[in-house]
Parts: structure tokens; sequence; C-alpha cells
């Protein structure tokens, strides 16, 4: 027994040694830009000096540049409503597809993987085009159109393998008792599959809060930029932006993410286990 336990221990030695040369240098980025977000400067991994002056945009505004309070709300605000409108969207477009008889079911699916596989960067042309028409372009609401068209095939599929885990039995009890089907489905179904549609949610948070292209392209005004854009512009203006403000907004961007994956990481792990049988 205890051969065999150091043998299913080795492979996870062996993981350990391959994980920790990779991952050393991404983490040894992030503590520099850290280190460097406090200083008056960087000599390598040496700071030359303590100062809060790289923070001062939280309560000194730039006069000639976006608030940054009004940055992070457009940002906290295009992502929340990203993940509420894909999970919503999702989780009724995968139920149909794993629990009705949709005509053409196999060529739907089969199309939610060639949409999945088409870079969006394709489409911006189009999506320009359309908002344009629409009278969305430079709006909010046409940026988080467009970014839940894009995603949504993604987060159908995720969540149909969810709904695919949930055994029947609950649903011919809940319909044999009277209740009909969306009542069925919202209050036996979504219960069981709530990981899933957790993660999802927090999948969709994430890629919302990061999203750089789509705000670039389609919102480019001033009154709906959003971090990732602005930290963008900083970085293009390095050659007259202090290096010390840039690292300190890459940092201030960065905390939400680090927040989320440290109470919610649980959750982006369902994504790789595609659900739990009941």
């Amino acid at each position: 027994m205890l051969g065999s336990l150091s043998e299913t221990q080795r492979p996870a030695r062996w993981a350990w040694l391959l994980l920790v040369p990779v991952t050393l240098p991404v983490l040894l980025l992030y503590a520099w830009l850290l280190v460097a977000s406090w200083s008056d400067g960087m000599e390598g991994f040496r700071p030359l000096g303590f100062t809060l002056e790289n923070w001062s945009f939280l309560w000194q505004p730039d006069p000639f540049g976006p608030n940054i309070a009004q940055l992070t709300l457009n940002t906290l605000l295009f992502a929340v409503l990203v993940a509420v409108g894909e999970v919503l969207l999702a989780s009724t477009a995968a139920y149909a597809l794993a629990r009705l008889s949709v005509p053409g079911r196999r060529l739907w699916l089969a199309m939610l993987i060639v949409l999945h596989a088409f870079p969006g960067i394709t489409l911006l042309v189009a999506l320009f085009l359309l908002l344009r028409q629409l009278g969305l372009y430079d709006t909010l609401a046409g940026v988080v159109l467009a970014k839940i068209a894009l995603e949504l095939p993604f987060h159908v599929w995720v969540l149909k393998g969810f709904y695919d885990q949930v055994s029947w039995d609950h649903e011919m009890a809940a319909l044999l008792d009277g209740a009909s089907r969306l009542t069925t489905w919202w209050r036996v179904v979504l219960p069981i599959i709530r990981p899933g549609l957790m993660a999802s949610a927090v999948f969709a948070f994430l890629s919302g809060w990061s999203e750089f292209l789509l705000p670039y392209v389609l919102a480019p005004g001033a009154d709906v930029q959003t971090l990732p854009v602005y930290l963008g512009s900083l970085l293009s203006q390095a050659d007259v932006a202090r290096y010390g403000t840039v690292t300190a907004v890459a940092v201030f961007y960065m905390i939400p993410v680090m927040l989320v994956y440290l109470f919610l990481q649980r959750y982006l792990m369902v994504l790789y286990t595609g659900g739990v049988k009941r």
C-alpha cells in the first residue's frame, strides 16, 4: 500500500517540478509591478524610494483625463451586464438544446462549435456598421450586446453539459406532480446546476472586466471608456506618462480580478468537471 501511495505521489512531484520554472517568471513580474507601483523608480528589482504619488489618481483626478471612479463604474457595469445577459440567455438556450425536441438540434449544436471557433475580431467591421445603424455606437449598451453575442455560443455549450448531467427522474417527478415545464426548469433543474451557473457567471464577469478590443473600437468616447482602454492609452503614452502611475493603475485594475479568483475560484474549477450527476 505504501508502494502504491508513493507511486501516485510521483506524478504530483513531477508536476511541481514542471510548474515552478514556468510560473516563477510570471510571479516575479507581478511582484515587480506591485513594488514599482509604490516606488519612485526601479533599478532592476530594486526600488529607488517609497512614494504615494503614483496612486494620486485615486484622490486627485487628472483635469485633462478621465475620472478613475467613472472608469471603474463603467468597467464594473459592463462586466456585470455581460455576466447577467450571458447566463440568462445561455441557461434557457442550453436547456432547450439539452431537453426539448428542437428541430435541427444537431445542426444547432454544430453551429455553436463553429461560431465559437471564429475569432471575434473578424466581425468587428460588421458589428461597427450594425451598431451605427441601430444608434448604439459609442454606447455601453451596444458594447454589452456585442460581447454577449460573441460569447453566447461558448456559455450555451458549457451549460448544456451541466443539463446533460441532471437525471430525468427529477423533471419527470415534477411534471407528474402537475408542474409546468417552465416551473420544473426554474424550481427543480436550475437549483441542481447552480454550480454551473455560478461558474459561467464568474467566467463571463472576468471576461467582461478584461475586455479591451470591443470597448476600444465600438465605444471610444470618454463617457463610456473602461479601465482596459484607459490603461492601454497610458501605455501608448509611456514616453510622457510616469511609469509609476502606469504600474499603479495596472495594480488597481488587477485587484477585483484577484478578489474574484480568491473567493470564487471553486466555481471556475467546475467548468473543467462538467457538473455533478444528481
